[in-house]
């Protein structure tokens, strides 16, 4: 645990004892695992309401349910400004700055009053849209990430994150105050925001912080916070599910009493009649049963969920534990970068490939508002594709593409169709693009495959043999293309199976997950994690680079002590403890450095890809003198929610100092 002084930073691959000359800590007893039965007992704080956000790539909502009527959820209030052919249980992820960088609108009214500026003012106005996928691909996230607008300039994005989950809690407080006719304060509610499984661990805390920084929680209260994971919120929902409440793909059985020559379209729209006569109560009665689908299932069936949202494809592994029937992670949720935007982002190209990139680039940056008009009609239309769809579809282009076009080529868009050799796209009398079906499916066909494609590959895991069940979820689940792909692909392997309201689902699962943190036991764990330590110098074993010679005895640096490998299993509390002992006796100040890795076996922290994630700093000047000359220091690690706690005691005198694992300011 190369101790160093807080002014000197070293570098990842130089050896930070050996340049210091500091003593560092040693091990003291053969590793242990302390299984922690008081861990749990933590106090509980009552709140009155489980306010659940689930922050999407697209589209955002927000429900919530009373501690004290927990089988009812309630789904935010509808939005004003919908868009055609789309249901809006959800509102766009958008957002305005004004000039002046202030936060201005959310959700349609941004988009909406973003649209209706004049272009000469709207260049100046900051508009963001499908800003989540940005902390998913920024490999090094720090606090000091940026946001790019559409006028091309520049915001943090933890100001941006923060202003969005302002507005979500000031509406979710405002409906609540309304409803129970007095005033609703933030301390009476227990938040939980939705992440996906497969972010790394940077970006679930960028989202914590941007809520801190929201006035949801504080770091001083951070349990009023919870961030969920988005499939295993899902999950949740699923077990409760009544077959009424789902819609069954495979043919095998039918469906709610459909036959299975009724094919999957009128199973949809019988079930959609269904969700929309109750449409106009936003209350969801969540039965306190177990589902019918899980009175089938057995101790130690595996059932695995999809969550396809508008960024990322999520996929996780569940096995059910009974009597209570808890749930265990398998195998480590996986997944990518294939959500619906993939879509949107073919038909970009397709554009590109008709009038040319050089005009589309420069049309985003000088006709903005049109060019996000033009992604609605897209939108629309996207949500209109079906695998048995032989009628084509027409995609209005806004005027100003068709002037701007005139003005930048000098001929027509028509002209520019006729010419281009793409063969499914038309150009319609009444001023509209006319893509015909296999030109839409063509669009969907990449993302689609990748989904496909990396399902197999979880499937033929050995960890995941035997799986009763696959919950399709999320908004692109609502998509029949990528229903019947996913269908045909592993029907004969499970039952396939999507829960009817399905874009809310994962909302839905999270309010249940705030009402009860301790339903999800068992996780894998997504990295190693360890300390720094000196080790006694055994030659032959150790690399000679490695050695330090202190006072005459032999050291052998930079060795990395694992408290827990990636993918092992840990129960939710569970604490992992090492005992060490300083090397130098007199040392009083003891700095204890952790570790991360995505790799199993890491011998050394100097080893590429090895993070620092937090560091204990004991201070023991002025305790008594008259301590054992091996003064044992505990070091702990807890592994819960999202989060993980560390923490070293000296036995001797009982000081101890804590930590959070942080992998934003490393």
């Amino acid at each position: 645990m190369s101790a160093e002084t807080d002014a000197v930073s070293t570098s990842a691959y130089s050896s930070p004892a050996k340049s210091l000359g500091d003593p560092g800590i040693t091990p003291l007893s053969p590793s242990h695992i302390v299984k922690d039965s008081d861990a749990d007992d933590a106090v509980e704080q009552l709140f009155l309401v489980v306010v659940a956000i689930d922050f999407g790539t697209t589209s955002s909502g927000y429900a919530y349910s009373f501690t004290k009527e927990p089988e009812c959820i309630h789904v935010m209030r509808r939005w004003e400004g919908g868009d055609p052919g789309v249901s809006n249980q959800k509102t766009p992820t958008t957002i305005l700055l004004t000039p002046e960088r202030k936060f201005h609108s959310f959700g349609y009214a941004a988009r909406d009053f973003y649209h209706d500026l004049d272009p000469t003012e709207s260049k100046h106005w900051l508009y963001f849209e499908k800003f989540k996928m940005k902390l998913h691909t920024t490999g090094n996230l720090t606090m000091e990430t940026d946001l790019t607008a559409a006028n091309g300039k520049k915001v943090k994005a933890l100001e941006i994150f923060a202003y969005a989950l302002q507005f979500f809690k000031e509406q979710a407080l405002k409906e609540l105050s309304d409803q129970g006719g007095s005033d609703f304060e933030n301390t009476e509610v227990r938040w939980v925001i939705t992440v996906p499984a497969i972010w790394k661990q940077p970006a679930k805390q960028f989202m914590r912080q941007a809520a801190y920084k929201a006035g949801m929680a504080s770091p001083e209260n951070p349990e009023q916070l919870i961030i969920a994971l988005e499939p295993e919120a899902a999950s949740i929902y699923c077990r409760k599910l009544r077959l009424h409440q789902m819609i069954e793909l495979s043919s095998r059985a039918p469906v709610n009493g459909y036959s299975p020559s009724d094919t999957i379209g009128t199973g949809f729209t019988q079930g959609k009649e269904h969700v929309r006569r109750n449409r106009q109560s936003r209350t969801f009665m969540v039965e306190n049963v177990i589902g019918e689908i899980w009175s089938e299932l057995e101790e130690g069936d595996r059932y695995i969920v999809v969550d396809s949202g508008g960024g990322t494809v999520d996929m996780t592994v569940h096995q059910i534990r009974l009597p209570e029937g808890h749930l265990k992670e398998l195998y480590k949720a996986t997944g990518g970068p294939y959500g619906s935007l993939g879509v949107d982002y073919e038909f970009e190209k397709l554009l590109c490939k008709i009038f040319g990139e050089d005009f589309i680039e420069q049309f985003k940056i000088k006709r903005p508002a049109a060019w996000v008009d033009l992604m609605i009609a897209f939108e629309s239309r996207k949500r209109a594709a079906a695998p048995d769809r032989t009628n084509p579809l027409n995609i209005t282009l806004p005027f100003s593409f068709i002037d701007y076009y005139k003005k930048f080529r000098g001929h027509s868009v028509e002209h520019a169709l006729r010419k281009s050799n793409v063969d499914f796209v038309k150009w319609s009398s009444q001023g509209m693009l006319r893509m015909s079906p296999d030109a839409m499916n063509a669009l969907f066909k990449p993302t689609i495959d990748q989904i496909v494609q990396h399902l197999s590959e979880v499937f033929d895991k050995p960890e995941v043999t035997n799986v009763k069940f696959l919950f399709l979820v999320g908004g692109f689940a609502e998509s029949p293309l990528l229903q019947q792909a996913v269908q045909s692909a592993f029907g004969s392997r499970c039952r396939v199976i999507i829960p009817q309201d399905v874009g809310l689902t994962i909302l839905k699962g999270a309010v249940l997950f705030g009402l009860d943190p301790a339903v999800i036991k068992v996780r894998r764990s997504p990295l190693t994690y360890g300390v720094g330590v000196l080790n006694r110098f055994v030659e032959g074993k150790h690399p000679p680079e490695k050695l330090l010679v202190k006072d005459g005895t032999r050291w052998c640096t930079d060795v990395f002590d694992k408290f827990i490998s990636a993918d092992q299993s840990v129960a939710l509390g569970e604490t992992v403890t090492r005992s060490y002992t300083p090397a130098k006796p007199s040392q009083l100040v003891i700095v204890i450095n952790i570790y991360s890795s995505e790799q199993d076996n890491v011998s050394f922290i100097t080893e590429p890809g090895v993070k620092k994630c937090g560091t204990l700093r004991l201070d023991l000047t002025g305790t008594d003198a008259s301590v054992p000359n091996r003064r044992e220091i505990k070091t702990l690690m807890q592994f819960g929610d999202t989060e993980i706690k560390a923490m070293a005691v000296d036995v001797a005198t009982s000081k101890s100092v804590k930590v959070g694992i942080d992998f934003l300011n490393y």
